[in-house]
């Protein structure tokens, strides 16, 4: 949603990327998850929000890294942890963009 409501073409950009790249990273890690140990279940759902500003923006990308850097500790394998790292890296990554490139 972020995406199509803002204005800015550099954060449209931004999100862009990383809506094209988060995708695939999710889906390797969970796939890779529940080979090893058992499907997941009972997802929990978010409330969608609208695009208020780049403030908005910042703070949403700096809280997801936060609560996966709290979480990541409670997975142990390295490969894992690799995909994790991925999702990391691309998280700073869109902050960067959505900071410096205007």
């Amino acid at each position: 949603v972020f995406h199509l409501q803002t204005k800015s073409f550099a954060e449209h950009k931004a999100l862009n990327d990383y809506y094209d790249e988060v995708v695939d990273i999710i889906d390797g890690l969970v796939e890779s998850y529940q080979g090893k140990y058992d499907l997941l279940t009972s997802y929990e759902s978010y409330k969608i929000l609208n695009y208020e500003s780049n403030e908005q923006l910042l703070k949403y990308f700096k809280e997801l890294e936060s609560n996966i850097e709290e979480n990541r500790k409670t997975i142990k394998d390295s490969y894992l942890q690799n995909q994790i790292d991925n999702a990391v890296e691309l998280i700073n990554s869109t902050i960067y963009k959505l900071k410096f490139l205007k």
